[in-house]
């Protein structure tokens, strides 16, 4: 499978996985969805929420547009309902960005800065598949977290996902 298919094969992977998190992430009662959870970004909510922030920042990094973000924690959606919508939002666009991608532009190396103003260049592939990879990271942490609470951690393991697929999707 080459490069751009197995990245289209991720991305629909993590809207999948994202999918399959929300659905048991939709039962908690508020409390338990806004409680310190001891995560790193502490709540389901605030790791949620961090999800959505490197959503935005490694797409605005990655089109060249204007940063919006300024910090990891950054609230960007204090709503639950707002940031399901929005997280699921920016993690079904990735099949269009890397639509709009070609092998030259996708074997290129990108040149970014990071929250402090300092400069990096790093494989365009490898910064979206970090995208993918990270998101997998926080929905661990999530899991875990709902286990923590008494509620079912949702299975999300990719050949859950690739089982899912027709064969020929697998091809190539």
């Amino acid at each position: 499978m080459d490069l751009h298919r197995h990245l289209r094969l991720m991305a629909g992977y993590h809207l999948w996985a994202c999918r399959r998190l929300y659905a048991e992430v939709d039962k908690l009662a508020e409390a338990d969805y806004f409680a310190d959870a001891g995560l790193f970004f502490r709540s389901i909510h605030g790791t949620l929420n961090h999800l959505l922030v490197v959503e935005h920042l490694w797409r605005e990094r990655l089109e060249g547009a204007p940063r919006t973000i300024h910090s990891l924690d950054q609230e960007l959606h204090a709503d639950r309902d707002a940031l399901r919508t929005a997280l699921l939002g920016y993690a079904g666009r990735w099949q269009d960005h890397l639509d709009a991608l070609d092998a030259a532009d996708l074997a290129s190396d990108f040149a970014y800065r990071n929250l402090q103003g300092d400069a990096f260049t790093l494989p365009k592939a490898s910064a979206i598949a970090h995208v993918f990879n990270h998101a997998t990271h926080h929905r661990g942490q999530i899991s875990a977290a709902l286990t923590r609470l008494g509620a079912q951690a949702p299975v999300m393991d990719l050949p859950y996902y690739l089982l899912e697929l027709p064969r020929e999707a697998l091809r190539g």
